[in-house]
């Protein structure tokens, strides 16, 4: 395996990691916003309020995804595994 081989595999798996995480990232920001606009609203001072809206929100989510991200997750696998053999002939 060549040095661009070993650097596009990383790119490759950083961006996978990326795409599968960035669904739950967004949904957690934009609840926390959400959350904060309402206390600010509302006056209350209590910090654990918006941990637990964005924790049932973003378990929701994984819930919901879950499927889609275990096929995104072997599909990557699957063609980095199938890939070893054309890396390796690469390399002669």
């Amino acid at each position: 395996m060549t040095t661009s081989n070993a650097t596009d595999l990383v790119q490759q798996a950083v961006l996978t990691a990326l795409i599968v995480a960035a669904p739950i990232l967004v949904v957690g920001v934009l609840v926390g916003i959400l959350v904060s606009i309402a206390q600010t609203l509302f006056q209350i001072q209590d910090g654990t309020v918006s941990t637990v809206f964005k924790l049932a929100a973003t378990g929701l989510v994984l819930l919901m995804l879950l499927p889609w991200m275990t096929d995104y997750l072997v599909a990557f696998s699957r063609e980095t595994i199938l890939n070893i053999p054309a890396q390796m002939v690469s390399n002669d």
